[in-house]
């Protein structure tokens, strides 16, 4: 903005406070963006002593007065202020964000304040920013935005780690002895919150050939880790006549389109993360949207990782789940560069992915890149009726509870494909915050529901 004559008015939170005696500055910011906007007071033109004796950080404030050139560093222009409304108080003794910087951990104590910090502004901008490319990536692709089911009676990664949803007087079972009856329940049988809206997303692929979700999906693992939630968002595409390498080219697609997203439309949060959270981050994030997206099966994947001489905490033969120090060497050493590992055992990966005729591999794919190992995971689901019959009962799974889903194979069967990508583990990709309790607004842990 330019100096003008014109009255403005500015609302927002003050940051910073400095008062001589013949001059008051402090910083507004309304949370647009990391910029704020020095207000100055001129106690000889203007009168405002109990305004400015109220003025502490963290209280909200309405001030007018006009754009002047500013002498000091860092800005442009200032508010030559006119008149102080001192909206909302708050009090120095009291507000826990005095201090410029803060822990993380401290931070995460104080959720429904830690926004006001320059850190947790930048992540929930650079969040809607992704967010909002996730639908426009998919609307301009013609796919169809498909709410799908929280509360659902299937296991869609047969994990069994999945949260009960019940009306039941749990307490008064338990009081009584008596075993929980599902069939007395409000659905009348077990119910869950949902670990993935792919099995429901496969329906709609099979009517109208291009569906997406983005919604919340929840994991009941007692875990206290960097990289895990109870609650997270995930976005899983699902598209008809499409085989394995047609869903890998959706999604190499999908993260360079992401990057390039968040480079361009978030230039001065990037900035500021590749300034204060993870040094480079911008350069590398760019590399990743310009390269050519390497391909190697998980048999390829074995023996590289075997010959390498590298020593892993995992031990590496095949047959075991990658890990990610694994993805990692793939990714930064290997390949140095982003990478896809397809044709994963079937007895590591679920019920649904498409079987090889090698009858020991499955057509999953799983898109890696530096510095995180995973960000995509995904695969061609198996669209032959007798062959998924026949792996549910290899799993023990209750081919009543798929009757849906084995009809959609009895009716109409096309060979499909889909992914699933975590929302909160792409932010902290693009970020480079550490933990997924920062990237995420209101963090689910085990132990932890406040707020």
């Amino acid at each position: 903005m330019e100096p003008s004559d014109a009255t403005y008015a500015v609302h927002g939170w003050v940051r910073t406070k400095r008062d001589t005696k013949s001059v008051c500055f402090f910083e507004v910011n309304d949370g647009s963006s990391l910029a704020g906007l020095q207000v100055t007071i001129d106690k000889a033109v203007v009168d405002l002593p109990d305004q400015i004796t109220r003025l502490q950080t963290g209280c909200s404030v309405r001030a007018t007065g006009r754009l002047v050139a500013s002498p000091g560093k860092g800005q442009a222009v200032e508010l030559l202020c006119e008149s102080l409304e001192i909206v909302g108080a708050s009090p120095a003794e009291t507000y826990p964000l005095q201090k410029k910087r803060h822990s993380f951990e401290f931070l995460r104590e104080i959720a429904h304040l830690r926004p006001r910090t320059n850190t947790f502004g930048a992540v929930a901008r650079v969040r809607n920013v992704l967010s909002y490319a996730v639908h426009r990536f998919y609307q301009e692709r013609d796919f169809v935005y498909l709410h799908t089911p929280i509360i659902t009676a299937s296991d869609a990664e047969g994990a069994g780690e999945m949260f009960r949803v019940t009306t039941l007087d749990l307490d008064g079972l338990a009081r009584s002895g008596r075993p929980v009856d599902a069939s007395l329940d409000f659905f009348g049988r077990a119910t869950y919150l949902t670990v993935s809206g792919q099995l429901n997303a496969e329906i709609y692929a099979g009517a109208l050939e291009r569906v997406y979700t983005f919604g919340p999906t929840f994991r009941a693992e007692n875990s206290n880790t960097t990289r895990h939630l109870a609650e997270f968002w995930m976005i899983e595409p699902e598209v008809a006549f499409c085989d394995l390498s047609c869903t890998m080219e959706l999604a190499r697609d999908f993260v360079v389109y992401l990057i390039r997203t968040a480079l361009e439309r978030a230039d001065d949060d990037m900035a500021f993360f590749d300034t204060r959270i993870e040094p480079g981050i911008t350069e590398s994030l760019a590399a990743v949207a310009d390269a050519d997206f390497a391909h190697m099966t998980y048999t390829e994947a074995i023996d590289a990782l075997e010959k390498s001489g590298a020593t892993f905490a995992y031990p590496v033969e095949w047959g075991v789940d990658l890990q990610s120090e694994h993805e990692k060497y793939l990714t930064e050493e290997y390949v140095q560069g982003p990478v896809i590992v397809t044709d994963y055992p079937k007895q590591i990966k679920a019920f649904y992915m498409k079987q090889n005729d090698d009858g020991k591999t499955v057509r999953a794919m799983d898109v890696l890149v530096p510095r995180l190992g995973e960000i995509i995971g995904g695969s061609q689901r198996e669209d032959d009726l007798d062959l998924l019959t026949e792996r549910l009962r290899e799993l023990g799974l209750d081919e009543k509870l798929y009757w849906w889903y084995l009809d959609l194979r009895r009716y109409g069967t096309v060979p499909h494909s889909g992914f699933g990508l975590g929302f909160e583990r792409l932010i902290q990709y693009v970020t480079g915050m550490q933990n997924i309790r920062d990237v995420i607004p209101f963090p689910r842990t085990p132990g932890n529901a406040d707020f």
